[in-house]
């Protein structure tokens, strides 16, 4: 299966399946010189694992990283950084119905048509489980991040889950980090877990919105046409599992706009050009702004529910299907710390491939 690899400059392959022994990713294109342990990885990585909370898969992983190559005595070499986290909590006897089933709502049925076959154990290389791999890159990304953009943060969050959005007047960046929903509105995360939790009793799932921000953004990243920050990012964020849809900025409200609404206007600050507002979601002609990046993405509800659902065998025949096994009753939860990954992959090979072409040279403005 080809196509495991993103990025121009900075590079990441993941490989590995839900079931298998281990995954993890190979970092190419990582500058060297950077300290880089087991230590600042792991962090991550607790924040995306399963079984921390009722409203997430029962799946215990302990997700740990191990740095095989492209470190030496605490620094990164600029060579292949190998990362590899075993899976120790495979329950691959749940899904002995499936062998002959394809699930309605999963990538099973597709697999099959291009491939001729499929890896039924948690579905492979189409579970979730693949973006433990991604966080582990992201946070190699960050390392990077921290010495080339050391103002630079990136938080990611959710918006809405199912029908219920946050109250934006209510926005609190530290509120993030104290309830299992990572959202900034503390009434809709109270709201949201007794939402869930019905759902989850109920045998059904659902989806949500996450939202992903990078603040203290530099001006210049990104190129026209075919190397635009805005197209890798919506590339990287559709990658994720389950994601089905995403928006810069205003995204597709920007269609029911006017141009004067629409348009940010700008004014000289004490330090050059100051915009006021942020429609764009700092990206204009695939080229940052200065202003903060804002990427939000839809992901659609766990397919894997214990409630009958209708389809078709291997051979033909309609059939109906309960998918045992331990699912999350709303994925975007755990997409949270997937997507912050994404957005730093993106933006260190953004920075690289800036300073490749242009060697931080900038326009004068005033």
């Amino acid at each position: 299966m080809s196509f495991n690899t993103f990025g121009h400059l900075f590079r990441t392959t993941t490989w590995g399946e839900s079931h298998g022994i281990a995954l993890g990713a190979t970092v190419d294109g990582c500058p060297p010189g950077l300290s880089l342990t087991e230590e600042d990885i792991q962090p991550w990585l607790d924040k995306r694992k399963p079984g921390q909370n009722k409203f997430t898969t029962q799946r215990k992983e302990p997700d740990q990283v191990r740095i095989l190559s492209g470190v030496y005595e605490g620094k990164t070499t600029g060579t292949p950084i190998q990362l590899m986290i075993e899976n120790t909590d495979q329950r691959s006897k749940d899904y002995g119905d499936i062998l002959q089933k394809f699930r309605p709502g999963h990538a099973d049925i597709s697999y099959h048509q291009k491939y001729g076959l499929r890896d039924p154990r948690g579905g492979g290389r189409s579970s979730a489980r693949e973006t433990a791999a991604r966080v582990a890159a992201g946070a190699v990304a960050r390392v990077a991040l921290a010495q080339l953009a050391p103002k630079l943060t990136i938080t990611g969050y959710m918006v809405q889950m199912g029908p219920h959005l946050i109250d934006r007047a209510k926005f609190d960046w530290a509120e993030i980090e104290n309830n299992p929903f990572w959202t900034p509105d503390p009434q809709a995360a109270s709201d949201w877990a007794a939402y869930l939790d019905d759902l989850r009793k109920d045998h059904n799932s659902v989806g949500a919105v996450i939202e992903v921000t990078a603040r203290n953004m530099p001006a210049g990243l990104g190129a026209p046409i075919y190397a635009k920050l805005d197209s890798d990012l919506a590339a990287a964020m559709m990658s994720i599992n389950a994601v089905k849809g995403v928006e810069i900025g205003e995204g597709m409200a920007a269609a029911a706009l006017t141009g004067v609404e629409n348009a940010d206007e700008i004014r000289m600050g004490p330090n050059g050009p100051e915009f006021l507002s942020n429609h764009a979601g700092g990206i204009l002609g695939g080229i940052s702004t200065g202003q903060d990046v804002v990427v939000r993405f839809s992901v659609k509800p766990t397919s894997s529910i214990l409630t009958p659902r209708q389809t078709v065998t291997l051979t033909g025949e309609d059939t109906e299907l309960i998918t045992k096994g331990r699912h999350d009753p709303c994925v975007g939860i755990r997409a949270v710390p997937v997507a912050e990954a994404m957005m730093a992959c993106v933006l260190l090979d953004h920075i690289l491939l800036d300073r490749g072409q242009t060697g931080g040279l900038r326009g004068q403005i005033g």
